[in-house]
Protein backbone atom coordinates (compact mmCIF):
# COMPACT_ATOMS: atom_id res chain seq x y z
CA UNK A 1 0.00 0.00 0.00
CA UNK A 2 1.13 3.51 -0.39
CA UNK A 3 1.09 6.93 1.39
CA UNK A 4 -1.40 7.20 4.52
CA UNK A 5 -3.10 3.66 3.54
CA UNK A 6 -3.01 0.24 4.87
CA UNK A 7 -3.55 -3.10 3.80
CA UNK A 8 -7.04 -1.90 3.61
CA UNK A 9 -6.79 -0.69 0.46
CA UNK A 10 -6.34 -4.53 -0.94
CA UNK A 11 -9.00 -6.33 1.13
CA UNK A 12 -12.31 -4.29 -0.25
CA UNK A 13 -13.57 -0.85 -1.69
CA UNK A 14 -15.04 1.86 0.55
CA UNK A 15 -18.48 1.27 -1.49
CA UNK A 16 -18.43 -2.52 -0.44
CA UNK A 17 -17.22 -4.55 -3.21
CA UNK A 18 -14.75 -7.16 -3.64
CA UNK A 19 -11.28 -6.25 -3.25
CA UNK A 20 -7.88 -7.61 -5.10
CA UNK A 21 -6.32 -10.02 -2.20
CA UNK A 22 -10.32 -11.62 -2.44
CA UNK A 23 -9.39 -11.51 -6.84
CA UNK A 24 -6.27 -13.39 -6.47
CA UNK A 25 -7.29 -16.09 -3.80
CA UNK A 26 -10.35 -16.74 -6.11
CA UNK A 27 -7.32 -17.60 -8.53
CA UNK A 28 -5.61 -19.61 -6.71
CA UNK A 29 -3.05 -17.74 -5.19
CA UNK A 30 -1.69 -17.37 -0.97
CA UNK A 31 -2.15 -13.62 -0.64
CA UNK A 32 -0.43 -11.75 2.43
CA UNK A 33 -1.84 -8.48 2.78
CA UNK A 34 0.90 -6.12 4.93
CA UNK A 35 0.94 -2.95 6.76
CA UNK A 36 4.25 -0.66 6.55
CA UNK A 37 6.22 -0.53 9.68
CA UNK A 38 4.67 1.52 12.07
CA UNK A 39 1.18 1.92 10.04
CA UNK A 40 -2.52 -0.03 10.31
CA UNK A 41 -1.97 -3.53 12.30
CA UNK A 42 1.84 -2.95 12.77
CA UNK A 43 1.94 -0.75 16.00
CA UNK A 44 3.40 2.62 16.17
CA UNK A 45 6.72 3.46 17.15
CA UNK A 46 7.09 6.75 17.88
CA UNK A 47 10.81 6.45 17.92
CA UNK A 48 11.06 6.61 14.17
CA UNK A 49 10.01 10.24 13.34
CA UNK A 50 7.26 12.85 12.55
CA UNK A 51 4.10 12.15 10.98
CA UNK A 52 2.05 13.51 8.04
CA UNK A 53 -1.14 12.60 6.63
CA UNK A 54 -3.49 13.99 4.10
CA UNK A 55 -6.07 16.40 4.48
CA UNK A 56 -9.46 15.67 2.52
CA UNK A 57 -8.63 18.19 0.17
CA UNK A 58 -5.62 16.49 -0.66
CA UNK A 59 -7.69 13.55 -1.63
CA UNK A 60 -10.25 14.76 -3.16
CA UNK A 61 -7.79 17.00 -5.70
CA UNK A 62 -5.04 13.39 -6.58
CA UNK A 63 -7.71 10.62 -5.95
CA UNK A 64 -11.04 10.68 -5.86
CA UNK A 65 -12.36 14.07 -7.81
CA UNK A 66 -9.19 14.91 -10.24
CA UNK A 67 -11.35 15.62 -12.61
CA UNK A 68 -12.87 18.76 -11.16
CA UNK A 69 -9.55 19.70 -10.69
CA UNK A 70 -7.49 19.35 -13.77
CA UNK A 71 -4.10 19.35 -11.59
CA UNK A 72 -2.41 18.00 -14.89
CA UNK A 73 -3.25 17.31 -18.24
CA UNK A 74 -5.05 13.73 -18.03
CA UNK A 75 -6.91 14.54 -15.23
CA UNK A 76 -9.93 15.25 -16.81
CA UNK A 77 -10.29 11.72 -17.95
CA UNK A 78 -11.24 10.44 -14.31
CA UNK A 79 -14.43 8.58 -14.22
CA UNK A 80 -13.91 5.12 -12.18
CA UNK A 81 -14.26 6.78 -8.93
CA UNK A 82 -17.03 4.85 -7.23
CA UNK A 83 -19.87 6.78 -5.82
CA UNK A 84 -23.19 8.81 -7.37
CA UNK A 85 -24.66 12.48 -7.77
CA UNK A 86 -23.42 15.87 -6.86
CA UNK A 87 -21.02 14.80 -4.17
CA UNK A 88 -19.07 11.75 -5.54
CA UNK A 89 -15.55 12.14 -4.86
CA UNK A 90 -15.91 14.69 -2.52
CA UNK A 91 -16.35 14.95 1.55
CA UNK A 92 -19.81 14.60 2.31
CA UNK A 93 -20.32 11.16 -0.34
CA UNK A 94 -20.67 8.33 2.05
CA UNK A 95 -17.89 6.66 -0.43
CA UNK A 96 -15.78 9.02 0.25
CA UNK A 97 -16.21 9.49 3.89
CA UNK A 98 -15.50 5.60 4.21
CA UNK A 99 -12.42 6.33 2.02
CA UNK A 100 -11.34 9.07 4.43
CA UNK A 101 -12.02 7.33 6.95
CA UNK A 102 -9.28 4.96 5.93
CA UNK A 103 -6.64 7.26 6.15
CA UNK A 104 -3.93 7.17 8.71
CA UNK A 105 -0.85 9.45 9.34
CA UNK A 106 2.60 8.33 7.91
CA UNK A 107 6.23 8.15 8.77
CA UNK A 108 7.35 11.65 6.83
CA UNK A 109 11.18 10.82 6.27
CA UNK A 110 11.31 8.35 3.18
CA UNK A 111 15.18 6.95 4.11
CA UNK A 112 13.34 5.79 7.74
CA UNK A 113 10.42 4.40 5.71
CA UNK A 114 12.12 2.38 2.87
CA UNK A 115 14.50 1.17 5.34
CA UNK A 116 11.95 -0.03 7.82
CA UNK A 117 9.37 -1.88 5.24
CA UNK A 118 12.59 -3.44 2.87
CA UNK A 119 13.72 -5.15 5.86
CA UNK A 120 10.16 -6.25 6.74
CA UNK A 121 9.38 -7.38 3.22
CA UNK A 122 12.66 -9.44 3.18
CA UNK A 123 12.17 -10.72 6.35
CA UNK A 124 8.67 -11.98 5.69
CA UNK A 125 9.43 -13.41 2.09
CA UNK A 126 12.84 -15.45 4.13
CA UNK A 127 10.03 -16.71 6.27
CA UNK A 128 6.98 -17.44 3.33
CA UNK A 129 9.36 -18.78 0.58
CA UNK A 130 9.56 -16.88 -3.07
CA UNK A 131 6.15 -14.74 -3.71
CA UNK A 132 5.09 -12.29 -6.54
CA UNK A 133 5.29 -8.63 -4.60
CA UNK A 134 3.10 -5.98 -5.47
CA UNK A 135 3.18 -2.81 -4.43
CA UNK A 136 1.62 0.63 -5.16
CA UNK A 137 2.60 4.43 -4.84
CA UNK A 138 4.76 5.04 -1.96
CA UNK A 139 5.67 1.47 -1.61
CA UNK A 140 7.32 1.48 -4.91
CA UNK A 141 10.56 2.22 -4.00
CA UNK A 142 10.13 -0.58 -1.27
CA UNK A 143 9.44 -2.89 -3.92
CA UNK A 144 12.68 -1.58 -5.91
CA UNK A 145 14.92 -2.34 -2.66
CA UNK A 146 13.57 -5.69 -1.79
CA UNK A 147 13.63 -7.29 -5.14
CA UNK A 148 17.52 -5.86 -5.10
CA UNK A 149 18.05 -7.17 -1.78
CA UNK A 150 16.67 -10.71 -2.18
CA UNK A 151 16.23 -11.28 -6.06
CA UNK A 152 16.19 -14.73 -5.38
CA UNK A 153 12.75 -14.95 -3.60
CA UNK A 154 11.17 -12.57 -5.47
CA UNK A 155 9.18 -14.45 -8.49
CA UNK A 156 7.99 -11.27 -10.39
CA UNK A 157 7.69 -7.73 -9.52
CA UNK A 158 4.04 -5.65 -10.14
CA UNK A 159 5.05 -2.28 -9.46
CA UNK A 160 0.88 -0.11 -9.39
CA UNK A 161 1.81 3.03 -10.29
CA UNK A 162 5.54 2.98 -7.95
CA UNK A 163 6.95 6.11 -6.04
CA UNK A 164 7.88 8.36 -8.81
CA UNK A 165 9.63 9.39 -11.64
CA UNK A 166 12.99 8.25 -10.74
CA UNK A 167 15.23 10.94 -9.13
CA UNK A 168 12.89 14.37 -9.06
CA UNK A 169 9.01 14.37 -7.95
CA UNK A 170 6.70 16.38 -10.58
CA UNK A 171 4.59 18.87 -9.12
CA UNK A 172 1.17 19.10 -10.26
CA UNK A 173 0.29 22.89 -10.66
CA UNK A 174 -2.82 23.21 -13.04
CA UNK A 175 -2.97 24.85 -16.24
CA UNK A 176 -1.52 26.38 -18.40
CA UNK A 177 2.46 24.83 -17.10
CA UNK A 178 0.88 21.89 -15.42
CA UNK A 179 4.03 19.90 -14.62
CA UNK A 180 6.89 21.38 -12.80
CA UNK A 181 10.49 19.67 -11.45
CA UNK A 182 9.94 18.66 -8.30
CA UNK A 183 12.39 17.81 -5.43
CA UNK A 184 15.31 15.60 -5.45
CA UNK A 185 12.83 12.75 -3.98
CA UNK A 186 14.92 9.62 -5.61
CA UNK A 187 18.92 10.43 -5.13
CA UNK A 188 19.60 6.30 -5.78
CA UNK A 189 17.43 6.94 -8.79
CA UNK A 190 14.73 4.94 -7.91
CA UNK A 191 15.02 5.32 -4.19
CA UNK A 192 16.36 7.56 -1.31
CA UNK A 193 18.61 4.94 -0.04
CA UNK A 194 21.29 2.44 -1.29
CA UNK A 195 20.47 -0.05 -4.21
CA UNK A 196 23.04 -1.86 -6.32
CA UNK A 197 24.65 -0.61 -9.50
CA UNK A 198 26.96 -2.21 -11.96
CA UNK A 199 29.92 -0.72 -11.70
CA UNK A 200 29.08 -0.26 -8.00
CA UNK A 201 28.25 2.94 -6.35
CA UNK A 202 28.89 4.13 -2.98
CA UNK A 203 27.35 7.24 -2.63
CA UNK A 204 24.56 8.80 -4.54
CA UNK A 205 27.06 11.29 -6.04
CA UNK A 206 28.64 8.86 -8.35
CA UNK A 207 25.77 8.85 -10.20
CA UNK A 208 25.37 11.41 -12.76
CA UNK A 209 21.65 12.32 -13.86
CA UNK A 210 20.63 14.56 -16.53
CA UNK A 211 16.67 15.97 -17.49
CA UNK A 212 15.50 15.43 -21.32
CA UNK A 213 15.55 18.84 -22.50
CA UNK A 214 12.63 17.83 -24.77
CA UNK A 215 9.59 15.78 -23.58
CA UNK A 216 8.54 12.51 -25.59
CA UNK A 217 4.96 13.86 -26.51
CA UNK A 218 2.29 16.46 -25.64
CA UNK A 219 1.52 16.44 -21.68
CA UNK A 220 4.18 14.47 -20.56
CA UNK A 221 7.03 15.35 -18.23
CA UNK A 222 10.68 15.95 -19.46
CA UNK A 223 12.43 12.62 -17.72
CA UNK A 224 15.24 12.28 -15.64
CA UNK A 225 17.81 9.34 -16.72
CA UNK A 226 21.28 8.78 -16.07
CA UNK A 227 24.48 10.28 -18.17
CA UNK A 228 25.45 7.83 -20.74
CA UNK A 229 26.98 5.19 -20.61
CA UNK A 230 24.51 4.39 -17.94
CA UNK A 231 25.38 1.99 -14.59
CA UNK A 232 23.20 -1.32 -14.95
CA UNK A 233 21.07 -2.36 -12.37
CA UNK A 234 21.65 -6.28 -12.01
CA UNK A 235 19.58 -7.81 -9.38
CA UNK A 236 16.32 -6.33 -10.98
CA UNK A 237 17.18 -7.67 -14.39
CA UNK A 238 16.44 -11.26 -12.67
CA UNK A 239 12.69 -11.03 -12.71
CA UNK A 240 9.42 -10.54 -14.42
CA UNK A 241 8.29 -7.22 -13.65
CA UNK A 242 5.40 -4.95 -14.74
CA UNK A 243 4.95 -1.21 -14.36
CA UNK A 244 1.07 -0.26 -14.08
CA UNK A 245 -0.57 3.19 -14.56
CA UNK A 246 -3.82 4.45 -15.13
CA UNK A 247 -4.69 7.36 -18.40
CA UNK A 248 -6.14 9.53 -15.66
CA UNK A 249 -4.00 9.25 -12.75
CA UNK A 250 -0.95 11.97 -11.80
CA UNK A 251 1.22 9.05 -12.67
CA UNK A 252 0.16 9.21 -16.36
CA UNK A 253 2.68 12.48 -17.67
CA UNK A 254 5.52 10.57 -15.87
CA UNK A 255 5.67 6.67 -15.83
CA UNK A 256 7.13 6.40 -19.34
CA UNK A 257 9.84 7.58 -17.47
CA UNK A 258 10.54 4.76 -14.45
CA UNK A 259 10.53 2.64 -17.55
CA UNK A 260 12.41 4.44 -19.65
CA UNK A 261 14.99 4.18 -16.62
CA UNK A 262 14.95 0.90 -15.98
CA UNK A 263 14.74 -0.41 -19.43
CA UNK A 264 18.46 2.14 -19.75
CA UNK A 265 19.80 -0.19 -16.62
CA UNK A 266 19.52 -3.27 -18.70
CA UNK A 267 16.03 -4.26 -16.93
CA UNK A 268 12.85 -5.10 -19.46
CA UNK A 269 9.73 -4.20 -17.83
CA UNK A 270 6.31 -5.02 -19.30
CA UNK A 271 4.07 -1.48 -19.14
CA UNK A 272 0.97 -2.14 -18.51
CA UNK A 273 -0.42 1.08 -19.65
CA UNK A 274 -4.58 0.68 -18.95
CA UNK A 275 -5.77 3.45 -21.58
CA UNK A 276 -3.92 2.06 -23.81
CA UNK A 277 -5.17 -1.87 -23.43
CA UNK A 278 -8.76 -0.45 -23.82
CA UNK A 279 -9.00 0.17 -19.84
CA UNK A 280 -10.16 3.93 -19.25
CA UNK A 281 -10.55 6.20 -16.54
CA UNK A 282 -8.64 5.16 -14.01
CA UNK A 283 -7.07 7.37 -11.07
CA UNK A 284 -4.11 6.20 -8.78
CA UNK A 285 -6.30 4.36 -6.54
CA UNK A 286 -7.56 1.88 -9.09
CA UNK A 287 -7.62 -0.90 -6.28
CA UNK A 288 -10.82 0.76 -5.13
CA UNK A 289 -12.97 2.01 -8.31
CA UNK A 290 -15.49 0.63 -10.49
CA UNK A 291 -13.76 -1.24 -12.67
CA UNK A 292 -10.96 -2.67 -10.44
CA UNK A 293 -11.89 -6.30 -10.85
CA UNK A 294 -10.75 -5.46 -14.74
CA UNK A 295 -7.40 -4.12 -13.96
CA UNK A 296 -6.45 -7.06 -11.76
CA UNK A 297 -7.70 -8.97 -14.22
CA UNK A 298 -4.92 -7.62 -16.84
CA UNK A 299 -2.13 -8.02 -14.08
CA UNK A 300 -3.71 -12.09 -13.79
CA UNK A 301 -2.85 -11.94 -17.90
CA UNK A 302 0.59 -10.62 -17.33
CA UNK A 303 1.25 -13.31 -14.62
CA UNK A 304 -0.37 -16.07 -16.58
CA UNK A 305 2.05 -15.44 -19.03
CA UNK A 306 5.17 -14.32 -16.78
CA UNK A 307 5.06 -17.19 -14.85
CA UNK A 308 3.82 -20.07 -15.81
CA UNK A 309 1.82 -22.59 -13.65
CA UNK A 310 4.69 -25.25 -13.34
CA UNK A 311 7.26 -22.72 -12.74
CA UNK A 312 4.86 -20.68 -9.97
CA UNK A 313 4.68 -24.02 -8.49
CA UNK A 314 8.06 -24.77 -7.79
Amino acid sequence: HGAAQTGTNFTGTPDGRKGWAEYFVEKGYAVYVVDQPTRGRSAWNESVGPLIRFSASQLEQRFTNAAQHKLWPQAALHTQWPGEGPKKGQRGDPVFDQFYASQVPFVRTPVTAQTMTRDGLVALLEKIGPAIVMTHSQSGAMGWLTADARPNLVRALIQVEPSGPPVHDVDDVGAPEFLRDGALARPWGLAAIPINYAPAVSDPSQLAFVRQDKADGPDLARCWLQKTPARQLPNLQKMPMAIVHGEASFHAPFEHCTVKFLEQAGVKPTWIDLGKQGIHGNGHMMMLEKNNIEVAAAMARWLDKAIPAETAAK
